[in-house]
């Protein structure tokens, strides 16, 4: 039966999520309805991530989860990287999975589903040079912040990484192509936009680079806030620094992924950067932004990791003073060197290592945030809050901020920050602006 709803979970990083968005936008354009949160929908597209094991077990076990009391189920699509890295050993894996398609192929997603309805399970993981979005719809509603991805795949190749298999080599979307869907965002209602990569940093076409994509992309009429995400140090040019230093609408924020800070476990990761090299970088970031929030990941647990090198990611923490940070446990992903190391790291030891990261981050985290307590600042209204006439905004430097008021998403609201939480911020209001 040809499916006439659907549902999308989407896991994993903000370029699922934006994949998922636009895969939602491609199956409305062939006639079918969302169905949100709903357990009754005809199709369900599974978009997963396979950075860590978890999250892949994660995709399977609610690929499982589908079934219905009364014995029947949705047509499940399992969609990005988990269905890049497996193929067609995930039909094998679950008898349930109709459809397998990878992160640059989902644009065929529809031709897939009338395949499906006519009882094949196809899978397609290509990677073509050809590049996706050109064979999208036109975007046409937006959230107040909305994703953009500009840029796909990496060439880094760190050790631990499936992104380079899954994603494929380092792609950058044509200036023109970013320029008006940008464009088509703001007219569907965004005043901000985060650019995507999975290293975003690393866009340029044309000879010119994300420093001078941000700098026109700041003068499209009703954009108010830029952001990017997710940076290499590597990638981090001069004038891209200087970007955070002159344009306005380009908010202080900058998540800069270091991963450890010791440098031969740098090194055993590939990581192309030493501790001296990033720390050099965020102290020209920070004479550019001096108010600027640094965020990070950090890997606990690589194979050889010893007490010694866990000591100096403590240390880079606390020089570095994160405004916040993600942290995990190594997680050995089949097809990476690292999985095949030597000195794997017992689990009880990166338990204890992630807890103490997590605890020395934490602190920072509340210190950045009392930093800011009686700053007055501009807040982009986003969703409701859990108390009564309670909205939720996030502050220049990302925070969540939870102030009284009836404002509707999307309305930028001028506020004092009043107090500071270890996770987020309360706002009383100043004035409000028209939406």
């Amino acid at each position: 039966m040809t499916p006439k709803t659907f549902k999308i979970k989407s896991f994993g990083c903000q370029m699922n999520v934006y994949d998922g968005d636009r895969i939602g936008e491609m199956l409305a354009e062939r006639g079918l309805s969302a169905v949100g949160d709903r357990d009754d929908a005809d199709l369900v597209v599974l978009n997963t991530c396979h950075i860590r094991e978890k999250a892949a077990e994660k995709a399977y076990s609610d690929v499982g989860r589908l079934r219905r009391e009364d014995g029947t189920r949705p047509m499940v699509a399992l969609a990005g990287c988990v269905a890049q890295a497996e193929g067609a050993e995930a039909k094998r894996r679950s008898e349930m999975i109709d459809i397998v398609v990878g992160p640059q192929a989902y644009h065929r997603l529809p031709e897939m589903v009338a395949e499906a309805a006519r009882g094949a399970r196809p899978v397609d993981t290509d990677m073509p040079a050809i590049s996706k979005f050109d064979a999208l719809p036109r975007r046409r509603r937006a959230t107040p912040s909305a994703f953009l991805t500009v840029q796909e795949g990496c060439d880094k190749f760190c050790t631990y990484c499936v992104v380079p298999y899954t994603r494929g080599a380092e792609i950058s979307r044509p200036w023109d192509h970013i320029v008006a869907e940008a464009r088509a965002l703001v007219d569907g209602g965004a005043r901000e936009i985060v650019l995507l990569g999975q290293n975003v940093n690393a866009w340029e076409h044309g000879g010119r680079t994300l420093a001078d994509l941000i700098r026109f992309l700041a003068g499209i009429e009703g954009l108010e806030r830029l952001r990017y995400t997710t940076s290499h140090p590597v990638n981090m040019g001069d004038d891209l620094i200087a970007a955070h230093g002159d344009v306005a609408e380009l908010m202080p924020y900058l998540h800069l992924p270091v991963q450890s800070g010791s440098d031969r476990i740098l090194r055993a990761m590939n990581r192309s950067h030493s501790t001296d090299s990033y720390l050099r970088t965020i102290e020209k970031v920070r004479a550019a932004r001096p108010d600027i929030a640094i965020s990070g990941d950090f890997i606990v647990g690589f194979p050889g990791e010893t007490e010694a090198d866990f000591e100096a990611t403590l240390q880079i923490v606390d020089a570095v003073r994160y405004a916040s940070a993600y942290s995990f446990k190594y997680s050995a992903r089949p097809g990476t060197p690292a999985a095949t190391m030597e000195d794997q790291i017992p689990r009880e030891v990166m338990e204890d290592r992630l807890q103490r990261l997590q605890s020395r981050i934490a602190g920072h985290q509340l210190a950045f945030n009392r930093s800011t307590a009686g700053l007055d600042t501009r807040l982009l209204i986003e969703r409701p809050g859990r108390r009564a006439g309670q909205m939720i905004g996030r502050s220049p430097w990302l925070q969540s901020v939870h102030v009284q008021t009836d404002a509707a998403p999307g309305t930028m609201l001028d506020v004092t920050l009043t107090a500071a939480g270890p996770n987020s911020m309360t706002g009383a209001l100043l004035r409000q602006d028209a939406a």
